[in-house]
């Protein structure tokens, strides 16, 4: 299945994002009212400049203390972040995912943001092939 196919399937198909200059909790309070786990990072809306989830921010937390959260989101996205385009198959994006060890992965189109997908997001459709494979498979044995 392809990214393409992925991204129709989404109930909601645009990308929330923040400002570099934000404070990082400013992100943790979009994060927490969009129940998403990450954030895109974009200065113009368009380009993924970096990106930043919940699992960074807690880690930072843990590491120097809750005054973190006054910092900018700059200071703690993970710049450049690993994306992939439309034409790119599920299995693809899987195992850039499980060797990057992240679950959230911006579409791009050019230079331009078009999606974002994630871990589940994948696995669900993989899951909806199978299914469709299994169906076929069983149809062919029993001759239907």
């Amino acid at each position: 299945m392809l990214v393409s196919h992925i991204l129709k399937a989404k109930p909601e198909q645009g990308v929330v994002t923040i400002s570099p200059d934000a404070s990082v909790s400013d992100a943790a309070n979009l994060l927490s009212s969009k129940r998403i786990g990450s954030i895109v990072v974009s200065a113009d809306g368009n380009a993924a400049d970096g990106i930043l989830s919940e699992r960074d921010i807690v880690r930072e937390i843990g590491k120097r203390g809750p005054g973190c959260l006054s910092e900018t989101v700059r200071s703690m996205m993970t710049a450049d972040p690993v994306t992939c385009t439309k034409s790119d198959t599920a299995d693809q994006v899987l195992s850039r995912m499980t060797d990057g060890r992240f679950r959230h992965m911006p579409v791009v189109e050019g230079s331009k943001m078009i999606g974002l997908i994630t871990i589940g997001d994948v696995v669900k459709s993989r899951l909806a092939e199978l299914a469709m494979e299994k169906d076929a498979l069983e149809g062919m044995i029993m001759g239907h």
